[in-house]
Formats: C-alpha cells, structure tokens, sequence
C-alpha cells in the first residue's frame, strides 16, 4: 500500500494505492490489479471513522483484514465447486450400483426360474451319482470280489437259515452213506 499524505492530513485523507511488490510471486486467490478498487472501497468507511486522527495503521490492518476476507470467500468458492464437483462424481458412481426395482411380479418371475434351476440342478447331480454308481457296481462285478470288499459292500452274511439247513442235511445224509473201512 502506497500513502502520500496531504499537508492537511489527518483532517483530509492520505492518498492510497495499492501495488503488488516488483518481485512477489502472484497469490492464487487474490490479484491486486484486478482487486485494487474493491480493496480501497472497502477502506472508505475506516477513513471516514478516523478523519482528525492518524489513521495509517487502522487503514493497513482494515485493508489486511479485507484482504484475508476476500481470500477466504475465494477458498470457500472454490471448495464448494470442488465438492459440487465431487458429489455429482460419488452421485454417477452410485448409479451403477442402482440395479432394476423389485416388483412383485419381477420377484415371481425371478423365483420361479430359480426354482427351475435349482431343480434341474439336482436332477442332473442325482442323474450324475447314479451314473456313477452304475459304474462302480460294472466294474465291481467284472472283478471277482474278496470277502472284504463282499462285508464292506453289504452283499456279504445274508444267507436264509432254511438254505443252511437243507445243505447241513444234505452233507450229514452224504456222510453217513460213506462207508468207512478200516
């Protein structure tokens, strides 16, 4: 801020300009040149309250004040657009997760094709494992089997006692014909 003061200062206003520093890196948010006649409009009211006093210092910690202000609503403006941003960013990626409505004729449709196959699943599982038994049982009877595989497979210790006692029978009528000599 550059002051030059009148010889009837301090009951007449200095006269200011603003200026950014010959070598200061520009501010993102603020530019001096553009923003010059909304900083000094802003002092106006401060010069006005001050007039018969030394005002300087007032006027720089006023203009500092605005200038922190004007930054601030910057920032805010430009988070705000971010976030508009972002939301219409989150709100298209949700849609996708926004499938088809359920009615209840939807839900009935659906239900019953779940059904059907479910149903032809099991009928080709069952279909399958009786396949495979069939299998089993073919080479079971192509192999001579041994007692164990007989007793493990169920198909071992189920004789009629009618049948063991026919053949007791028969062996004991069978010993009794042989004539021993001796």
């Amino acid at each position: 801020m550059n002051v030059s003061y009148p010889e009837t200062y301090p009951e007449v206003a200095p006269n200011l300009d603003i200026s950014a520093p010959p070598n200061a890196s520009p501010h993102p948010l603020i530019n001096i040149s553009e923003d010059r006649g909304r900083l000094l409009d802003s002092l106006t009211t401060t010069i006005n309250e001050s007039l018969g006093m030394a005002m300087v210092f007032t006027l720089v910690s006023t203009l500092k004040e605005f200038a922190e202000t004007l930054i601030a609503e910057r920032q805010r403006q430009a988070q705000n657009v971010k976030d508009i941003e972002a939301a219409k960013a989150e709100e298209e990626e949700n849609r996708k997760f926004h499938g088809t409505a359920v009615t209840r004729e939807s839900f009935l449709k659906w239900r019953a094709k779940f059904r059907e196959e479910m149903e032809e699943r099991e009928r080709r599982e069952k279909e399958e494992k009786e396949a495979e038994e069939k299998k089993k049982r073919g080479r079971l009877e192509e192999k001579k089997l041994t007692g164990k595989q007989l007793w493990e497979g169920g198909m071992a210790g189920k004789v009629d006692e009618d049948d063991e006692g026919e053949d007791m029978d028969g062996i004991a009528s069978a010993t009794e014909k042989l004539n021993v000599d001796g």
